[in-house]
């Protein structure tokens, strides 16, 4: 039986355990946060003390952690590279800098450990609801190995390259279009409480509308609930990985306009509330206009 670990136990990596164990994958995992590893073995996981330990006991490793550095340093030195096996996986779900999940998978070369490159998109919903999407760049190998622990978190698995840092880069594209459309729908948002207009007739014009979509849809239903912390999509993430995309834009010469634009907004947004979620951006335009929209 396939072996599963998982580093970084938050809103994604929590959800990532809960499906591997709901299918039946033996699972140790790790965490800073006491609370968190609590609620991890409470839900029937191993607690480990170190990513060490972890790799120990995994033939398959997620980690979830939230920026690039944190991710090489629970992988490499003394992390999960001193203890997995040779033939292991590592999968890179957190969402990082192309050019460090490059550094990541140079620094395993001949170490008889596979990368895959892999960062998620779902969000909260899909990653405690098992049906993330993945853009996975690793080798066919690698991605026979781990596709049983790969299937129990994910409703579809793209392969998107070999190369480590091909999926970080699907990755920074994407994120660039959510970011635009988040941007879109919180401008959308604050007209609509100006004009006078229902919340609930607005999010049911929208999402029965070609102007709907997940992401789009999803944002306005937090807003007109007026769920603005606490929903599992901190706008400290989506902030992030908007840098990330328009870092590779700057390095590729690529003109990002509206990425720009749904960067300030979130600049905005992180400055002033900086504990909310992404659909505070919102609040910020409410309080210029002075009107708020709701169901």
């Amino acid at each position: 039986m396939l072996r599963c670990g998982v580093i970084g136990l938050g809103d994604m990596g929590s959800g990532l355990a809960k499906n591997l164990m709901a299918n039946g994958l033996p699972t140790a995992g790790f965490d800073l946060s006491e609370q968190r590893m609590k609620a991890f073995a409470g839900m029937g996981g191993t607690a480990a003390a170190s990513p060490a330990e972890v790799g120990s006991q995994a033939d398959v490793v997620f980690v979830m952690v939230m920026n690039g550095s944190q991710a090489k340093a629970v992988i490499l030195g003394d992390g999960l590279a001193s203890t997995m096996a040779t033939g292991s996986v590592v999968i890179l779900s957190a969402t990082i800098l192309a050019a460090e999940a490059r550094e990541i998978g140079e620094a395993l070369a001949g170490t008889g450990i596979e990368l895959i490159d892999s960062p998620v998109s779902g969000g909260f919903p899909g990653a405690q609801g098992g049906t993330l999407t993945m853009m996975a760049a690793g080798s066919d190998n690698a991605l026979a190995t781990a596709r049983p622990a790969m299937e129990a978190v994910s409703k579809t698995i793209h392969h998107v390259g070999a190369e480590p840092g091909m999926g970080q880069t699907v990755k920074a594209c994407l994120q660039a279009l959510i970011g635009g459309v988040f941007a879109a729908t919180f401008e959308a948002a604050a007209l609509a409480a100006k004009a006078g207009v229902s919340g609930q007739a607005f999010y049911d014009v929208v999402s029965t509308s070609s102007g709907g979509s997940v992401a789009a849809n999803t944002a306005l239903e937090k807003i007109i609930d007026r769920q603005f912390e606490g929903t599992g999509s901190h706008i400290a993430t989506m902030y992030k990985d908007l840098t990330i995309s328009l870092d590779m834009a700057r390095e590729l010469g690529v003109p990002l306009l509206t990425a720009s634009i749904a960067m300030q907004l979130f600049q905005a947004g992180k400055t002033k509330y900086p504990d909310g979620d992404n659909w505070i951006v919102t609040r910020v335009l409410e309080e210029i206009v002075g009107a708020e929209l709701k169901r």
